[in-house]
C-alpha cells in the first residue's frame, strides 16, 4: 500500500479509539513526508535535531514537529523556536535548558517526561522516583516556559508480548497517579505516548492515546547517517 493508503487505514484505526497518530519520519526524505502531509497527516516525529531542522525548513509550516529521540542540552537552541513538542525530557537539566530557550523565543514549549520502563540499558528515561523528584523540585517550579503535557515510554524490544503489556500497564498506572497527584486541575496533562510500529496495538489496549509509527506508514527504514548529531 502507498503512504497515503497507510495513513488512511491507520487514522481510521486510531481515531476510533481517540488515539493520536504521530508519523515517525526519521531517515525519510522530505518527499515522503510531503506525501503523508498531502494525505492529511500533520504530526511528525524526528529523532535527530539536524534532520528535524532540515525538514522544518523544507516542508509546510503548519506541520507539528515532535522531537522523540534523546536530546542533548547543547542542541535545544536549534529547535526551540519552532518545535511543537519535545517527548524525550529525561532530566531536570534538559528541562531547564528547554525553558531557557523557550523564554528567548518568547513561547511555551510542550514537553513529555520520558519514563524508563524497558528492561534494556540502552534506553533513556527517568525512573519513577526520579520523575516524582523532578515534579516536586524548586527547579521545575521555576520553569515557566515549558508545559508538561504527559508521559512517554518505550517498551523493551522483545517478542514477549506479556512483558510489553506489563511495561505499558505500569506506565499507564504511573501516568494516572501523576495526573491525580500533580496535575489534578490541569486539563492539558493528557498525553500518554507509548507504542511504536511493532507494539502499538498492545500499547493502545493498555491506555496509550498517542502512538509513534514509522515503518507502518513509510515502510522499512533505510538507515541514513545525518552529520553532526
Amino acid at each position: 500500500m502507498s503512504i497515503a493508503d497507510n495513513i488512511k487505514s491507520l487514522k481510521k484505526e486510531t481515531e476510533a479509539g481517540k488515539v493520536i497518530l504521530l508519523a515517525v519520519s526519521k531517515t525519510k526524505p522530505a518527499a515522503e513526508v510531503q506525501e503523508a502531509y498531502d494525505a492529511g497527516q500533520r504530526l511528525f516525529g524526528e529523532n535527530q535535531v539536524q534532520e528535524l531542522v532540515e525538514k522544518y525548513e523544507q516542508l509546510p509550516k503548519d506541520i507539528e514537529w515532535h522531537l522523540i529521540g534523546h536530546l542533548q542540552t547543547n542542541k535545544v537552541k536549534y529547535i526551540a523556536p519552532f518545535v511543537s513538542m519535545i517527548q524525550s525530557v529525561d532530566s531536570i537539566k534538559l528541562l531547564q535548558e528547554i525553558n531557557k530557550h523557550a523564554q528567548k523565543a518568547d513561547r511555551v514549549i510542550d514537553c513529555l517526561l520520558q519514563i524508563y520502563i524497558a528492561d534494556e540499558e540502552t534506553k533513556f528515561g527517568l525512573g519513577f522516583d526520579e520523575a516524582i523528584d523532578l515534579l516536586r523540585s524548586d527547579e521545575f517550579a521555576a520553569c515557566k516556559n515549558i508545559r508538561i503535557r504527559g508521559l512517554m515510554g518505550i517498551a523493551t524490544n522483545t517478542d514477549n508480548e506479556k512483558q510489553i503489556k506489563e511495561e505499558y500497564y505500569e506506565l499507564k498506572t504511573f501516568f494516572d497517579g501523576i495526573k491525580v497527584s500533580y496535575f489534578r486541575k490541569d486539563d492539558s496533562f493528557n498525553i500518554l505516548s507509548m507504542g511504536m510500529s511493532s507494539d502499538y496495538k498492545i500499547a493502545i489496549e493498555q491506555g496509550s492515546n498517542m502512538v509513534r509509527l514509522g515503518s507502518t506508514i513509510f515502510g522499512t527504514r533505510v538507515v541514513k547517517h545525518w552529520k553532526n548529531n
